[in-house]
């Protein structure tokens, strides 16, 4: 069992950065892949940027060049860096992590709130 938690959304100016962290209990997160959702109001859940076990990353083409995911596998967190913040980018973001063994295994944290406001 692996347990995720979110934190380092808030309210930030258009423009602004933040960082989010998902510090995972229960599990060495280094075997998995962590991926970022986000689901903004009225809107569908939606991936933002991926990080391979391996440390291969992927972006969501909305985010590409403005933010950043990495992981610290001696911390057992991963980051989302979110640079150059536009309204649209508010939404509550979610860790998610997968592990596939015998099957798949899949957690989700409870969500942080980036909202994007002046």
């Amino acid at each position: 069992q692996v347990e995720l938690v979110e934190s380092g959304g808030g309210l930030v100016q258009p423009g602004g950065s933040a960082r989010l962290s998902c510090a995972a209990s229960g599990s060495i997160l280094r075997f998995y892949h962590i991926g970022w959702y986000r689901q903004g109001p009225g809107k569908q859940r939606e991936l933002v940027a991926v990080i391979t076990n391996g440390a291969s990353s992927n972006y969501a083409d909305s985010v590409k060049g403005r933010f950043t995911i990495s992981r610290d596998n001696a911390k057992n967190t991963v980051y989302l860096q979110m640079n150059s913040l536009k309204p649209e980018d508010t939404a509550v973001y979610y860790c998610n992590a997968v592990l596939i063994r015998d099957r798949r295994y899949d957690y989700w944290g409870q969500g942080t709130q980036v909202t994007v406001s002046s």
